[in-house]
């Protein structure tokens, strides 16, 4: 029975046959355009003769040597640069073979020119031909101009071209690129896959009416704030849509495509960091190892366990007390979700006897330490968790690390020159790491950084939920000050730093500015589709207007990467830990934790203490 698709399957089956053939013909035309050339007028029949067996033994010729090089075998993707080499390699040896063969007779079939003449006329026909292919292939597949909306994109760097590929490679497509706005005076006029650019952002109101496009794609895949919000305001104030595409370190695991378009987000708006990573040092010390992340449910684990993975470690342990965030963590690397596998570990750091059986039979090689309890005003008000958790579970987990190859403890910009709960309790953990670096054979040491922009329990969440409720948006005060980076970029510098980091110092991260929390709630609450009042509340207990990356006496050191600075940590023996009495009056343990954070000589400990 006759059926257009067994026609249509052949077809597919014999098209690189096609080719040959549109090359072989190719091949006719130039022997025979250069005989003609040469003599000014048709062939006799014995030239004819002639021009006829040199292209047949030219088709012979580009058949056989296009075999050898897989020209004529679906190696290569129709006009594409490996194509065309291959084209012109194959065409360039037949000619020089019919040149041989053309010289070495008495009697010349053709004139000695024809092999080249031709041989350049017939590649000319048969790249013209492959464009032709995959110029009517391109065109099939662009979205449906009936369906599609039209939309401009800001930028015509690598981010867009990426983009505006995708875009115009899916038939089904729901946006359909009408232009390109960027402020590179040396971009004007520039068609990037087809697509022009039409100005500058000045330009953006009237790029937009004269396209009729509805929306305006940032895709920038790395800016400034300033840049993102300019860009922002402009395409509200024209009227549109504004979108944007992910960042780089978002993006680490895929280029940028259609599906990565999203609504713009507080952390496009605060800003974006250009993150240069040494790809090689970090796969000498991640892949192949065994690799374990405490806290792997939390923001900052789970993401430590997302971007180690890429690194193919020989084992990824995850280890939490919470099963349900183990199990979210779980689910984003395996679909599957399995809480049998070997990869999750369910334990708590203050069990000091489990921990050292987790590190006794799992034998981990490389340790990162994420867990903690880290709201600032509920450690204030509970100090004695802070000291369970944060101080003595570190210890645990310390102790039980001896035959580790890397340790690295997550620790927090308030660990710098210190006055809350949380902030003692991380400057321990500091010197901690740093004592048990002088004891150990593996390297042991800190890495500082600010607040993360999206993490559970951030003011980011917070600020959501409330706008969410209607608000009030509560912000402590008009002029507090924090660093924000992204978790994505947070973790990122976190596995660089931890490749370059030296026995027993803490590394601290480059966070740019530092943000007013007053701006990122006006930003926060632009986003809202309603208006939400902003109240402000105060600053709590042992909160800071303004928080530093660097205590007292701490030099900021940058030797072997621009975002990293490396500073000294002094040591705290663990056996100071004995004089902590986590279960005290609350002011009576936050004096502990604050004189032992300090390293105060015994008596003097002692009168704080009490």
């Amino acid at each position: 029975m006759f059926s257009w698709d067994d026609v249509r399957a052949r077809a597919r089956r014999h098209r690189h046959l096609g080719f040959l053939l549109v090359d072989s013909a190719a091949w006719a035309a130039g022997l025979f355009a250069a005989v003609l050339t040469r003599y000014g007028s048709a062939p006799d029949r014995d030239r004819l003769a002639g021009t006829v067996a040199a292209v047949l033994l030219a088709v012979f010729l580009q058949a056989a040597i296009g075999h050898t090089r897989h020209l004529y075998r679906g190696r290569y993707r129709y006009a594409s640069f490996d194509e065309i080499r291959a084209v012109a390699a194959t065409t360039g040896a037949t000619a020089a073979g019919l040149f041989v063969v053309d010289v070495l007779l008495s009697r010349h079939p053709v004139p000695a020119s024809a092999p080249v003449m031709g041989g350049a006329v017939a590649m000319l026909l048969m790249l013209a031909a492959r464009y032709a292919h995959r110029s009517r292939a391109m065109r099939r597949r662009r979205p449906d101009v009936r369906t599609a909306a039209p939309v401009v994109l800001f930028g015509a760097g690598e981010a867009a071209t990426l983009l505006l590929r995708s875009m115009l490679h899916d038939p089904g497509g729901r946006y359909l690129p009408v232009g390109l706005i960027d402020d590179d005076p040396h971009k004007r006029r520039l068609h990037v896959l087809g697509v022009p650019v039409r100005g500058s952002r000045q330009d953006i109101a009237s790029v937009l009416t004269a396209t009729g496009a509805s929306m305006l794609v940032f895709a920038v895949a790395n800016a400034e704030a300033e840049l993102v919000r300019d860009i922002r305001d402009r395409t509200v104030a024209a009227g549109a849509t504004f979108k944007v595409v992910p960042s780089v370190s978002e993006l680490m695991d895929h280029s940028v495509a259609v599906d990565d378009i999203r609504d713009v987000q507080v952390t496009d708006l605060l800003g974006r960091h250009q993150i240069e990573t040494d790809l090689h040092a970090i796969a000498g010390y991640l892949t192949g190892k065994r690799v374990l992340v405490t806290g792997a449910g939390g923001s900052i684990g789970s993401e430590l366990c997302r971007q180690i993975h890429h690194f193919q470690p020989a084992e990824l342990m995850m280890l939490d007390r919470d099963e349900t965030a183990l199990q979210a963590v779980q689910l984003s690397l395996d679909p599957l979700g399995r809480l049998d596998d070997p990869a999750v570990i369910l334990a708590d750091l203050r069990d000091a006897e489990q921990i050292r059986a987790v590190f006794r039979t799992r034998r981990p090689e490389v340790v990162f330490h994420a867990a903690a309890l880290k709201h600032l005003a509920l450690l204030q008000k509970y100090p004695g968790e802070a000291i369970k958790t944060n101080v003595l579970g570190t210890q645990n987990v310390l102790d039980a690390a001896e035959h580790v190859e890397r340790f690295v403890n997550i620790s927090t910009d308030k660990a710098a020159d210190p006055t809350s709960v949380l902030g003692y309790s991380k400057r321990i953990t500091e010197r901690l790491t740093a004592w048990t670096a002088g004891r150990r054979r593996g390297s042991f040491l800190s890495v500082r950084f600010g607040n993360v922009l999206g993490s559970r329990g951030s003011v980011f969440t917070t600020f959501s939920a409330q706008i969410a409720d209607g608000g009030p948006v509560t912000v402590t005060h008009p002029d507090v000050t924090r660093y924000f980076m992204t978790i994505p970029e947070a973790v990122h510098l976190v596995i660089q730093a931890a490749a370059i980091g030296r026995d027993g110092e803490a590394l601290v991260l480059e966070m740019g500015h530092p943000v007013r929390i007053a701006e990122v709630a006006q930003q926060m609450v632009q986003l809202a589709p309603e208006p939400v009042e902003i109240r402000y509340t105060g600053l709590r207990p042992g909160e800071k207007l303004a928080e530093t990356l660097f205590g007292a006496g701490e030099v900021d050191r940058r030797p072997f990467h621009p975002l990293i600075s490396h500073v000294e940590v002094p040591p705290l023996a663990a056996g100071e830990l004995r004089r902590l009495r986590p279960d005290g009056e609350p002011r009576a343990v936050i004096a502990q934790l604050a004189a032992l954070c300090a390293a105060l000589p015994a008596d003097r400990w002692e009168r704080a203490a009490s």
